[in-house]
């Protein structure tokens, strides 16, 4: 049975260790005309690991998890166009999709020479992933996934303006996306489903309101959203790669999350049986306030599936 806010296993996991350089590096690469920011640690020859975030955040959510991990891999965390530090493209020049997203990933897995990686997966960046998974089935060492789902049982109610959208694209039901796009919107994102919010740091919602009133980025963010539809249609190929490829999978959720409910975490286990499952005691955005046991986590699977 899955654990609560710990491990299936009868061992418990160390402390991670800290990492051998004080900081990330924070990058900026044209790609297919697009300047793209990413953070990079660890060193060039070291297992690699692609961290792809959700929304609203960016690759800055990965800032602690990356120092806890670069001592033995290489981290990336790439942020998408209009997140982040990234560019926000004229929407005539890129439109913001799935899978032009997932194809930009690639091209930048392509620009580092990077042949091999596993990928941590996060809300939005699930299906990205599993795109580059079917593009590239040989080259995936290893999946985290984190409240990042790819099963119908995990929909959650914040889809509830989508899917009406979906059916009608009416100017109205356009506005009540948007409303998923404000301050408060935001800052409930990162509270929901938080036992402790004094230890959520506000920085964060602030931080994301910023960048998406850059111009032009809420208009990607929404363009981004409505394209979630595709993704719903290639869920069982992504069931399907899972069943095939068999992949070493760690399954971290926070069980309080309602945009990617927990129903969406235990469906994995029906492809992958041997899959770890951990339920925490917290929300979409779990590394916010579940960094360290995450971090632990990850460590020990990694070193369990990576290292030789």
């Amino acid at each position: 049975m899955p654990g609560r806010s710990g491990s299936q296993s009868s061992r418990r996991p160390g402390p991670a260790p800290g990492p051998t350089g004080p900081f990330n590096h924070h990058r900026q690469i044209e790609l297919n005309g697009l300047s793209v920011f990413y953070r990079e640690a660890g060193r060039a020859d070291a297992p690699v690991l692609l961290l792809l975030h959700g929304f609203p955040a960016a690759s800055r959510m990965f800032r602690d998890l990356m120092l806890a991990l670069s001592d033995r891999y290489r981290v990336i965390a790439p942020d998408y166009p209009g997140f982040g530090h990234s560019a926000v493209p004229n929407r005539d020049a890129f439109e913001c999709t799935f899978a032009n997203t997932a194809a930009l990933i690639s091209a930048l897995l392509n620009a580092k020479g990077i042949e091999r990686f596993a990928i941590y997966a996060h809300d939005l960046g699930a299906p990205i992933g599993f795109r580059l998974a079917l593009a590239r089935p040989g080259q995936i060492a290893a999946l985290i996934v984190q409240n990042g789902n790819v099963y119908e049982e995990g929909i959650g109610t914040f889809f509830a303006p989508l899917l009406d959208f979906w059916q009608e694209p009416t100017p109205a039901r356009c506005a009540a996306l948007r409303e998923r796009l404000t301050l408060d919107a935001i800052r409930s994102q990162y509270l929901a489903g938080v036992e402790d919010p004094s230890r959520i740091d506000p920085d964060n919602w602030v931080i994301d309101y910023a960048q998406l009133c850059r111009p032009g980025a809420a208009e990607l963010m929404i363009e981004l959203l409505c394209d979630y539809r595709t993704n719903l249609l290639l869920y069982p190929k992504f069931q399907s790669f899972l069943r095939a490829e068999q992949p070493p999978t760690l399954v971290l959720w926070g069980e309080n999350d309602v945009i990617f409910p927990a129903a969406g975490a235990h469906a994995y286990r029906r492809d992958l049986p041997n899959a770890q499952l951990h339920l925490l005691a917290s929300g979409n955005l779990a590394l916010e306030d579940r960094k360290a046991e995450i971090a632990q986590l990850v460590r020990r699977f990694l070193d369990e599936e990576l290292r030789p």
